[in-house]
């Protein structure tokens, strides 16, 4: 259950604040230090048409609103998506994605099929696919704060691990970051082990999320680590302070809802991409 408080004083920085409305959950399931642990939710649409386009370019202002009055989700963000590999600065238009965070698997499982503006989505996309997902391990942040808690008191699991990075670009940089780019999408393309990919984004070129999911942690770690062109920009990003806020965050998929080019890409494909 959520409660909305109007409150200005001390209070533990895990609470997530936006509008001068704190969203505090109550619930039997709590982190060490009183932050709760949340749930997350990636809901990708695909629309066709210039109809549809004009209706989710429209949304990118609008279903703000909608948003902001809610209680839930927690934390939420409107994206677009990246063209061939995923990870580029060519826009998709026809791709176009929802990243929320919500009190409770329940919550999250109820708003992406029920919350108003999902449902306007859904009517108008040929297409939707959302994958819920449970924080294993986040740092940095994402507009000011970190929306990902996760559950400090759990154990390492068997399964598919996503994960997501967030950057804010800093335009001075933004031609270097982007050179390396084209490298990097070739080499997650190119390895057998990635389930699922998409780059999407708040704003083109300076705030850039990726997002992948890989069969098990064992497999993330070995691209991550293996010294080719991630880690290679990774050393430059650190050397040459190319971020101005930056938020790394794991997971582990608890399912799955709808389908992407006709079935779910990680019940029936080993491989796929949000093309």
């Amino acid at each position: 259950m959520i409660y909305n408080y109007r409150f200005l004083g001390i209070l533990p920085r895990c609470f997530p604040f936006q509008r001068g409305i704190l969203y505090v959950r109550l619930s039997l399931h709590f982190q060490l230090g009183g932050c709760a642990i949340s749930v997350a939710t990636l809901s990708l649409f695909r629309f066709s048409g210039l109809k549809s386009l004009a209706f989710v370019i429209s949304q990118m202002v609008l279903a703000r609103f909608a948003l902001a009055r809610a209680e839930e989700p927690l934390f939420w963000k409107l994206c677009g998506s990246g063209t061939g590999e995923g990870f580029t600065p060519k826009p998709n238009w026809s791709v176009w994605t929802i990243m929320a965070v919500w009190s409770d698997e329940a919550a999250a499982r109820a708003g992406v099929q029920a919350m108003p503006v999902w449902q306007r989505w859904r009517a108008r996309a040929k297409e939707d696919w959302h994958l819920i997902l449970q924080p294993v391990a986040a740092r940095g942040s994402w507009a000011g704060e970190n929306p990902f808690r996760p559950d400090p008191t759990s154990r390492p699991q068997a399964g598919a691990m996503a994960v997501l990075t967030r950057a804010t670009v800093k335009p001075r940089h933004a031609l270097r970051f982007w050179k390396r780019v084209p490298r990097i999408s070739h080499s997650i393309g190119e390895n057998a082990d990635v389930a699922f990919k998409i780059g999407i984004g708040e704003m083109p070129l300076l705030h850039q999320v990726t997002f992948s999911v890989w069969p098990d942690t064992q497999s993330m770690a070995r691209f991550a680590h293996a010294d080719g062109p991630h880690a290679r920009a990774v050393r430059d990003v650190r050397a040459g302070d190319w971020f101005a806020e930056e938020l790394y965050a794991r997971f582990r998929l608890i399912g799955t809802i709808g389908s992407w080019g006709g079935k779910d890409p990680l019940a029936t494909d080993k491989r796929s991409d949000a093309a």
